[in-house]
This record gives C-alpha cells, structure tokens and sequence, in this order.
C-alpha cells in the first residue's frame, strides 16, 4: 500500500456502472483530492471496472476497489476496501460474503493492501440499503456500532453512508466523538463545498460521489473546502 489512509481528507467515489467524461475525469484525478475509490451496488462487472481503472491510473493518484461483488476484483488496484454492513439483518453482509472471497482468493491476498470498513447504511431509499437488507439504526444504534468498529474489531474505518441523501450533521458529530483509533468516513448527499465542509468539521474523511455525475464543478469545490 504506497498511500497512507490516515492522511486522507477527501476522497471522490467512483461508480463504474455510471458515464463520466475524459474531461470530467482529467479534472477528478487533479483536483487534489486524496484518492479515487472505485465501487457500487448495481451493474457491477469486471469489465466495467477495469476499464474505469485503467482511465484512472494515467494519473498520479492512488485507486482503491471498494469490493462488492468478488467477479469485479482485479488485482491491479492500489488498495481494497472490504464492507462489513452492521446494520444489514443479514449475517452474509457482515460474515459470509467475505468468507466466500478469502477462500477464492486467500492464497494470492496481499492482507496489507486491505482495510475493512465498518459500513452504516443510513437511507431507506438507497440501493444499498435494499441490497444489504439493512434496517434503519437510531443515533443510539450507530454509536454503538461505531464503539464495536473499534473496540471490538478493531477496524481501520467506520463508515457513516447516506448513499444520495445529505446527513444529521449531529448524528455524524456525536458518532465522531466515540472514535479515537478508528477513522470516521462520511459519504452521502453532498452537492457544495458548505456541505463539504459542515461535515468535514466531524468526519476524518469525506467521500463524494453522486454530484460528480450531475455538476462536475460543484463536486471540484468540495476539494479544498475539506482541506482547508
């Protein structure tokens, strides 16, 4: 791993079932942001994803897969990111799909490419959220699952994800002030740089994504104001 994690700001997320031009993504890759992960819940293919790879790696900046479907995982990646949903009623998001993966791959794994995210899925109308067969924690809920992401398993990162839907900035704020070795990711709804940085003041790390998609300049701006 040729990148460190815990110095990250600001990451933009990438989803390879979605269009962006060569323009958009020239401007994605140089915009200072501190890394690209590519990851998504539909139309996940390992075509798909390489070639979204191979458009990322003409630049200078690490590109990490964040793992949801094992036929996608190519081993040219930076970095990988494992989900562990803890609010999903499944077993099989937190344990069992994972199993699956190290036995298919268990020999060939560089373990120190891999973080394990503690994954908290926030809205009902998500993709992810259906997929996972999540229930909708309260804010007691996610503390204590954030207190597990770290004091039980130890997780480099706990994930807070409103996949599309901007946040409760006290929910964010109350779950940060739990985690002390963990890192807080934050990733859902955030279309401006105030955005950006409201959360920003709580969050360890702020992933964008859907604005990418729908005003390029917008998703630029939140750049600098999470680094700021």
């Amino acid at each position: 791993m040729d990148y460190n994690v815990n110095e990250w700001n600001h990451v933009f997320k990438l989803d390879p079932n979605k269009h962006l031009s060569d323009s958009s993504l020239k401007k994605v890759c140089e915009s200072g942001t501190d890394a690209v992960i590519i990851g998504g819940t539909d139309g996940i293919t390992y075509e798909n994803v390489v070639a979204l790879l191979m458009r990322v790696q003409a630049y200078e900046i690490p590109c990490v897969l964040e793992v949801s479907a094992i036929h996608a995982i190519s081993p040219e990646f930076d970095g990988y990111f494992i989900p562990m949903v803890f609010n999903s009623k499944e077993k099989r998001f937190m344990l069992d799909v994972q199993h699956e993966a190290v036995k298919q791959f268990g020999d060939f794994i560089d373990w120190s490419d891999m973080l394990v995210e503690g994954y908290c899925v926030m809205n009902e109308q998500a993709k992810v959220f259906q997929a996972t067969n999540c229930t909708l924690p309260d804010q007691e809920d996610v503390i204590a699952y954030a207190r597990m992401a770290e004091h039980m398993f130890h997780l480099p990162i706990f994930y807070i994800e409103y996949s599309g839907r901007y946040g409760d900035v006290n929910l964010v704020r109350e779950t940060a002030e739990q985690l002390h070795d963990t890192m807080l990711f934050y990733g859902g709804g955030i279309r401006s740089a105030a955005e950006a940085k409201q959360m920003k003041e709580h969050a360890d790390v702020i992933v964008v994504g859907d604005i990418l998609y729908e005003n390029i300049q917008a998703a630029l701006e939140t750049v600098q104001a999470c680094k700021e």
